[in-house]
């Protein structure tokens, strides 16, 4: 049996590269398959390949070296896919190190004055005595009363005479803007107003006496403090101070005039204990039983940050008094 033994085009080609000897007058003339090309495109195709695998051997070489750089032990494809992981998770880490800066910045814009929650926009109610309603036909504004503006509201003032018995309680106000890093608000007044330990409220239910009602400006650190009493527990409602703030004590004349309108809540806890045990106050105990926040007409809608930023828990004795603080955030 014989073979064709006669060379393909390939091994042509291979005897011109490998042997210069070759001439091109061995070429043949004709394609070995009509749809391979002529030798002269098999050369150029061959030439062609031999310059995308040398393109390609330096690309490779140069991912090795940049895996090598990276430190990486993979392949170089598993080096590039963690080197580009690593560059977006340094990006990421910037922008969280961008955003925590910016948050820091934030916080320490805000922490120079504190934080805050905006307390929420309440009713004034049906005694606000601020010249917004009338009893018996007559206006009932306690704001342009001679003697208003005083620390201690216990007392009545002007025509009027009367202390109010009860527990005494400090309440320190500091207003601030949460419109401005919670900024504190100098030059500010506020009016404060809250029944008695029967659950009366004065120029109302106790048309004789105008106490529990006062205005104070605040300070350079924008704070007030009122001397009064706990308030009572009054049926349907949690116990409360109703409060309003005006943008100086000259616009504090009239309700038409005020800036905020809200109220300062009781803790729950503090309460119980406290009527439980304080003289006069013993009604408190049956109202407070049948009352909670959630029920509350005013509180109940609150958020818990709104409810726990407006809720006093003073701390003290029945026998010695009562103090506490709060942060009453305004967005002005």
């Amino acid at each position: 049996m014989e073979f064709d033994t006669k060379p393909s085009p390939l091994d042509r080609v291979r005897r011109m590269f490998l042997n210069p000897r070759v001439t091109a007058s061995e070429k043949p003339a004709e394609p070995f398959h009509k749809d391979e090309g002529s030798l002269e495109d098999l050369i150029a195709s061959v030439t062609s390949r031999r310059r995308a695998l040398g393109m390609f051997g330096a690309s490779a070489l140069t991912t090795g070296l940049l895996a090598a750089c990276g430190g990486g032990g993979s392949s170089s494809s598993g080096s590039t896919s963690v080197s580009v992981s690593s560059s977006s998770s340094s990006s990421s880490s910037s922008s969280s190190s961008s955003s925590s800066s910016s948050s820091s910045s934030s916080s320490s814009s805000s922490s120079s004055a504190g934080t805050c929650t905006t307390l929420p926009t309440e009713t004034q109610g049906p005694y606000p005595g601020d010249g917004s309603n009338t009893v018996s036909g007559s206006v009932v504004n306690v704001l342009t009363t001679s003697g208003v503006v005083r620390s201690d509201i216990r007392t009545s003032v002007g025509s009027y005479s009367g202390t109010a018995a009860g527990v005494p309680l400090t309440l320190t106000i500091t207003l601030v803007n949460s419109n401005l890093g919670c900024t504190t608000l100098s030059g500010y007044a506020i009016y404060i107003w809250h029944c008695n330990r029967d659950g009366n409220y004065s120029l109302y239910t106790v048309t004789d006496q105008n106490y529990l009602r006062g205005v104070q400006v605040t300070d350079s650190n924008g704070q007030v403090t009122f001397t009064t009493i706990v308030p009572a527990c009054y049926s349907g409602r949690m116990p409360h101070i109703h409060v309003e703030v005006y943008a100086s004590l000259s616009t504090a004349t009239s309700y038409s005039n005020k800036l905020y309108t809200t109220q300062f809540a009781m803790d729950r806890s503090f309460c119980q204990t406290f009527y439980a045990s304080a003289t006069g106050y013993s009604a408190s105990v049956t109202n407070l039983a049948a009352i909670t926040f959630a029920s509350d007409n005013v509180f109940g809608d609150d958020t818990a940050a709104q409810l726990t930023a407006s809720t006093l828990t003073p701390a003290g004795s029945i026998s010695a008094g009562y103090t506490a603080s709060i942060q009453l955030a305004v967005a002005i």
